[in-house]
């Protein structure tokens, strides 16, 4: 067997915040460092063979006695060993009574892994940056949750309540056209244009027409009430004239009922008289449609050419008109002042408007047979 014992290389010193770290978590070797006088780690380190590349390496730490009755770390040996059986390193001394062993070795690891912060007890635990960070993404999580909670309550409870008042609200009956409508509904020709039928403004019911009115109607003709009588502009006094006319039509003028068959409202209300089926007081094979008012003085509004118009289009396709009818004005079949300049400014500009009966032109209705004076209901004066 062969030894090579090199000499002691140059031992690295501890740092002082290993030494420090080896303090407080060895208070054993602190007591024994007091009281044995062991060097500072600072002035005897324990090195380490710098040329030691391969082999057997052995650490240890043993205590010697010298002249000042110290304590020395031992120094690393390399031994080589070839071909050798029963080898012992060092003495063999057996001891009789407690013992104690300090392994200053492994309380400087210790001491150095806790100062660089990985320290054993802390191996496989998360570390306090990535505590904080877990933390702040579970916070966030709850923050999320709780806020589609409250999302989601908030619309349950939208839709709950907007059920419970569309449930308590009474529902509006349908709007139809024509005349199969359900009793009790108002037909809408368009663009607000109501149909107030004869049940609905208060007409007398036993009043009715003489003569039939066949379908399609070759001339509409345009009146007014006249007699200084102010436009109305709402249902309740529109139905209030409509009730008048009728009882003076009947009561005064010894008519059978109201003259015209459609009144034009200031409110662009579509007020039915004789209606379709029956004709007017004028002339048969006409339609009269009368602007509510006197227009002598007033202007009409454009509600009541608007019901005119959408009056006409529906005339047209449920097939009472047709498809080429006339329009012409009170005036033009009837010395009289209806239906007053400013209606008769307007309807003289119309497509269908006719130009009979005024100077120069035939008679209007003569080539259907009618009379030169359109008044068939009105009481004939005595000569």
């Amino acid at each position: 067997m062969e030894s090579n014992t090199p000499q002691q290389a140059g031992a690295t010193p501890v740092p002082e915040s290993v030494t420090n770290a080896l303090m407080r978590i060895q208070p054993p070797y602190n007591s024994f460092h007091q009281h044995n006088g062991i060097p500072h780690m600072g002035a005897n380190g324990y090195g380490q063979d710098a040329n030691a590349s391969s082999g057997a390496r052995a650490r240890g730490a043993s205590m010697s006695s010298n002249t000042n009755n110290t304590l020395q770390p031992a120094t690393t040996s390399v031994i080589n060993l070839s071909n050798s059986s029963d080898v012992v390193i060092g003495p063999m001394t057996q001891y009789q009574g407690s013992v104690t062993i300090y392994q200053y070795m492994d309380a400087t690891v210790e001491a150095s892994r806790i100062a660089s912060g990985r320290n054993n007890q802390n191996r496989g635990l998360p570390s306090t940056e990535q505590s904080t960070v877990l933390r702040q993404e579970r916070y966030f999580l709850y923050g999320v949750l709780i806020l589609f909670t409250i999302i989601a309550f908030s619309t349950a409870l939208y839709f709950i309540i907007n059920s419970k008042e569309s449930d308590s609200s009474p529902r509006q009956p349908d709007i139809l056209f024509g005349n199969n409508y359900v009793s009790g509904t108002l037909p809408n020709l368009g663009n607000g244009h109501l149909i107030i039928d004869r049940r609905n403004w208060g007409a007398q019911e036993a009043v009715r027409g003489r003569y039939p009115l066949k379908s399609p109607i070759p001339y509409v003709l345009i009146t007014h009430i006249g007699v200084q009588s102010s436009p109305c502009m709402d249902m309740h006094r529109c139905t209030i004239l409509m009730r008048t006319i009728q009882d003076a039509a009947v009561a005064e003028m010894g008519l059978p009922d109201i003259s015209n068959n459609f009144y034009l409202g200031g409110d662009g209300f579509i007020y039915v008289g004789r209606g379709w089926e029956i004709a007017n007081a004028y002339a048969n094979q006409t339609l009269a449609i009368n602007f509510m008012g006197d227009f002598v003085r007033h202007q009409p509004n454009e509600k009541q050419f608007s019901a005119l118009e959408h009056l006409l289009a529906h005339g047209v396709v449920e097939n009472y008109l047709a498809k080429d009818y006339k329009i012409v004005a009170h005036n033009q079949t009837k010395k009289t002042r209806s239906p007053g300049p400013y209606i008769y400014e307007r309807i003289s500009k119309m497509p269908r408007w006719s130009t009979c009966g005024t100077p120069g032109y035939r008679v209007c209705g003569s080539e259907l047979g009618l009379p030169p004076v359109w008044d068939q209901d009105f009481p004939k004066k005595q000569k």
